[in-house]
């Protein structure tokens, strides 16, 4: 496994520094107490979708797999840990040689999820799976609240596509996670080259107003931009005068220009003009790209506009202003000895403020009603109901420590856009609202 597929320099050789510190010392006092060894079940949830959302999408669990595959404490890793003095040479020793054999289970990757959902369970002893917290939330929280805001948008774009075009508005390996997320929530493109590498995304981007103040005049920029890209293009006209530069364009392109990017101004009164003047000119076929600072609200607002694709930047990468899903990492169920068969006891945390847990091994399934849309998000503990048997969730990620359920990223963006259809027709709402189907709850026998 390249390392570079997981979005890191290629000098890094693991992911098991993408973890705090606490894991460590954890670790190294179960060792001590002879606890570390314990079966143990972990699961991740949130306790509520943010603010106005209606649903929530599980992103990044391919990336997950990526990492967890490469969490391993090499010579270099080990050498950090022990000048630090973060661990005892006892831990140390164990670290080395670790290796995740446990299994992990989830919610396909392009599914909804709800307040609730056990969007992924991880299941080992509790000193292999307490290591992996850190990692699993930072990609989970990042990646779902990017697809999630792309979902809301790809939404409001209706057949209209998306452009993820926001690698300069965050760090530049959040930027791949990103695109990669923005594609399982609905876009079907970006500007970033290493998503397009790295992820197969395909990759689009012509040219900046840099690239017009450059040349001496508008029409010598697009000259040199159409001799070299085709007449097929895209023309940025929005330097200057847009009027002046759309005649401009199609005198240097033709009647097929590819098309124009509007990136300032009232978008909606733009488009309209900037339509009606390349009908006139006899450039029908020309479309329209608007970008600048869209959200989702803003493409919903351009619905009636003459507008053929959005471009997309900060407010996709920063989750459209929820840049994270809150998702937690519990213990939820542990044996009570280091014995393989010793039953499992449900634990869960029980303080006040908000953040109670409720412990025990979940499944989760999705009800239907009569006309075969999701009407409840079911999670229990114990047996699944006969009736909710074949609408289960979660599916085996890793067995035995070996990954089991790699996808194609076009398999999970195809997944989301069934998923998302499989909602009531309020999922779909911009305005502010509770999750779109309830959570219901069903606690039995927690099982070994």
């Amino acid at each position: 496994m390249n390392t570079a597929d997981l979005g890191l320099p290629v000098d890094v050789p693991s992911t098991a520094l993408f973890t705090d510190q606490y894991e460590l010392t954890m670790l190294q006092a179960a060792l001590k107490a002879g606890t570390a060894g314990r079966r143990s079940v972990f699961e991740v949830f949130t306790r509520r979708l943010p603010e106005g959302r209606r649903y929530g999408v599980v992103a990044g669990t391919g990336r997950v797999l990526d990492a967890v595959e490469n969490f391993r404490f090499d010579a270099g890793v080990l050498g950090f840990l022990r000048e630090r003095k973060i661990v005892d040479e006892q831990t140390l020793d164990w670290l080395a040689a670790y290796r995740f054999s446990g299994d992990i289970w989830g919610y396909p990757e392009g599914e909804v999820y709800f307040p609730g959902s056990p969007i992924m369970r991880v299941e080992g002893t509790f000193a292999e799976c307490v290591l992996l917290e850190t990692v699993i939330l930072s990609i989970l929280n990042h990646d779902s609240a990017i697809a999630a805001a792309a979902s809301r948008m790809a939404s409001a774009a209706g057949t209209r596509p998306l452009i993820e075009m926001g690698a300069r508005r965050t760090h530049e390996l959040a930027a791949v996670a990103a695109s990669r997320a923005a594609y399982v929530g609905g876009f079907t493109t970006t500007s970033d080259l290493a998503a397009g590498f790295r992820y197969g995304i395909p990759t689009v981007g012509t040219s900046a107003h840099a690239f017009t103040l450059l040349h001496d005049t508008e029409r010598d920029a697009f000259q040199a931009q159409v001799n070299s890209l085709g007449g097929g293009t895209t023309l940025l006209v929005d330097t200057y005068d847009v009027a002046e530069a759309v005649r401009t364009a199609v005198e240097v392109a033709g009647t097929e220009l590819g098309a124009v990017r509007i990136d300032s101004g009232d978008l909606l009164l733009v488009a309209h003009r900037v339509r009606q003047q390349l009908d006139e000119l006899g450039a029908t076929a020309t479309r329209i790209i608007v970008t600048s600072d869209l959200d989702e609200y803003a493409i919903a607002s351009l619905a009636a506009a003459p507008v053929d694709a959005y471009g997309v930047g900060t407010q996709l990468v920063t989750g459209s202003g929820h840049p994270t899903a809150a998702m937690v990492y519990k213990l939820v169920a542990r044996a009570e000895s280091d014995d393989p068969k010793a039953p499992l006891t449900p634990v869960a945390k029980k303080s006040s403020g908000g953040k109670t847990s409720i412990g025990g091994r979940k499944w989760a399934a999705r009800r239907l009603d009569a006309d075969g849309a999701a009407e409840a998000e079911v999670v229990g503990t114990g047996a699944v109901p006969a009736e909710l048997a074949d609408r289960q969730l979660l599916v085996q990620l890793v067995e035995g420590g070996e990954i089991v359920a790699r996808e194609p990223l076009d398999v999970v963006r195809e997944r989301h856009i069934a998923a998302r259809a499989n909602l009531p027709l309020s999922a779909t709402q911009l305005s502010r609202g509770e999750p779109v189907i309830p959570t219901e709850y069903l606690q039995g026998r927690s099982g070994s």
